[in-house]
């Protein structure tokens, strides 16, 4: 596995959880809860990617 996916989902939690935390602080609750959610969104899509692309190469690997 590589190093690299597991510094860009740390680099996006600590993003949102920054964001998070001041808008919480600022009031505005439903804006946090919406970037918590897109964060979510983010990293998943980055882990789709790499699913589809282990798929893939299983795929290749059996001749399917």
């Amino acid at each position: 596995m590589e190093i690299e996916l597991i510094f860009k989902i740390a680099a996006v939690g600590i993003i949102v959880s920054i964001l998070n935390q001041v808008l919480v602080r600022s009031g505005r609750e439903e804006q946090a809860t919406m970037t918590t959610l897109a964060g979510l969104v983010v990293v998943l899509m980055i882990v789709v990617q790499r699913i589809a692309e282990l798929f893939d190469l299983v795929k290749a690997l059996f001749n399917f």
